[in-house]
């Protein structure tokens, strides 16, 4: 029996841990999409214990506890933070085979020297542990990132935001890791959101332009990505229900924008419209700058409205969205590729069932003009455990060429979650260890230190053009 989450955790072959070791573990993260805040960056915050850096925001944590019972006054209540914590330890001996389970534990090894195991009798020791360490230099953000080996973090932004943490931090001379911000325009779309006209006359104000028109909502938007890509933006991003593709007339969309405006309500069917007109302008905005084009999608959000009545958004009760026509994003990329101005990007399905017809659709999408222009996110969300980054790698190289794969994301609010970049790495050198030892591919270390890089680091380098 192997000791539990040794240097060898998650590798069984011989040729895994060579690959891991001498190949994966020695590469930098370059964490290209996340949801760090980064005023705690430019500030340097520092924790005043585990409590706040684990469960502060973290709602993959919220969803177990709950899952155990545990009352919401020890989740996001007024329970102190240690009694939140105990609650979270009792929780955490439940959750054999979830993925919390290892990176918790990764987690506290990695940043705090801890060997043991985190359960109720435990808790203790571990919340004095942890506190101590916290209250060293050692422990604020910045340090945390520094030895985590990142050297560059995306995260993510509205275009209404005045990015005065990233310009801070990009003239701060003692700070060498890139934090850059990416584009998310997720509100400027969401015309059937009861705030969407302040919204409108916020984004108005930001970017000096009037806001009476599509026109002139697309003029807006182009000055504030203008202003994005002056401070370093590389990437833009999108959360979906699905993608869709309704095309429409200018006149149309005009006609359903000037209805909006007005304060009337649209119809699921003009919606549509309007949002397809919206993503086929953005995408070709983004092909013009050199862009890359993030799609997340899948996700059916605040299904349980009496604790969205409470926390709001984020508050661990979304689920996996099953409507998600393939058929329709074939189209919207078409719709770009047809004028040659498809971006480079990145498809991700909250649902596993997906994986194959991602798989078929970047295939048609590819040429000479990016490695892998149009690739399939790593496994997201509900799907970032063992289980799903398996199912999500094998299907990308049976049906593409997974050694252009660009890797793994921490889409976290935690500083301490970099480990899930060693977690990945360890489960994809399995992968790709059990098919050389298998005799499915040769024992070919030259190429397969280039695959094994590539996918931990150098891929996301080329593909996004940083400069790291």
């Amino acid at each position: 029996m192997k000791a539990f989450m040794d240097q060898d955790f998650l590798l069984s072959t011989e040729t895994a841990k060579k690959l891991y070791h001498e190949y994966a573990a020695v590469m930098p993260v370059l964490d290209y999409h996340c949801h760090i805040n980064p005023q705690e960056i430019y500030e340097d915050r520092k924790f005043e214990n585990i409590t706040q850096v684990w469960l502060g925001s973290d709602h993959y944590k919220w969803r177990q506890m709950r899952s155990n019972g545990v009352e919401e006054k020890y989740i996001t209540g007024d329970a102190t933070d240690r009694e939140k914590f105990q609650k979270w330890a009792e929780t955490l001996e439940m959750a054999i085979g979830n993925p919390l389970y290892h990176w918790s534990h990764l987690e506290l090894k990695t940043y705090f020297g801890y060997e043991g195991i985190l359960n109720g009798d435990t808790a203790e020791e571990v919340w004095n542990l942890c506190n101590a360490k916290l209250a060293d230099d050692s422990m604020s953000a910045r340090n945390i990132i520094r030895q985590s080996n990142v050297t560059l973090v995306c995260t993510t932004d509205d275009p209404a935001d005045s990015l005065e943490w990233h310009i801070k931090i990009k003239g701060d001379d003692t700070f060498d890791v890139q934090v850059l911000p990416t584009w998310r325009p997720d509100k400027a779309m969401g015309l059937e959101k009861v705030d969407y006209l302040d919204y409108i006359d916020k984004l108005g104000d930001v970017s000096g332009v009037k806001i009476d028109s599509f026109k002139s909502l697309l003029e807006a938007l182009q000055v504030r990505m203008d202003f994005f890509e002056e401070v370093g933006c590389r990437i833009s991003d999108h959360g979906l229900e699905y993608v869709f593709h309704k095309p429409a007339t200018e006149e149309e969309i005009e006609a359903i924008f000037a209805k909006r405006l007005s304060g009337e309500t649209v119809s699921r069917e003009e919606e549509l419209k309007f949002k397809t007109a919206f993503m086929i302008a953005m995408g070709r905005a983004y092909n013009k700058k050199g862009w890359a084009m993030q799609l997340h999608y899948g996700v059916k959000r605040d299904n349980n409205q009496s604790i969205f009545r409470k926390l709001g958004p984020d508050a661990g009760i979304d689920c996996i969205n099953n409507f998600a026509p393939s058929s329709e994003m074939a189209d919207y990329l078409n719709a770009l590729a047809e004028t040659d101005e498809l971006p480079k990007t990145i498809l991700y399905s909250l649902n596993p069932v997906d994986n194959a017809a991602i798989g078929t659709i970047i295939g048609c999408f590819q040429d000479s003009s990016a490695v892998a222009k149009i690739q399939q996110g790593s496994g997201w969300w509900f799907n970032d455990n063992k289980t799903g980054m398996i199912e999500q790698m094998t299907s990308l190289a049976n049906l593409g060429l997974l050694g252009n794969f660009i890797g793994m994301l921490t889409d976290s609010r935690s500083f301490l979650s970099y480990t899930r970049h060693e977690y990945f790495r360890r489960i994809m050198c399995e992968l790709i260890g059990g098919w050389v030892e298998n005799g499915e591919y040769p024992a070919d270390y030259k190429a397969l230190e280039k695959i094994v890089k590539g996918i931990s680091y150098n891929n996301a380098v080329r593909y996004f053009g940083f400069n790291v």
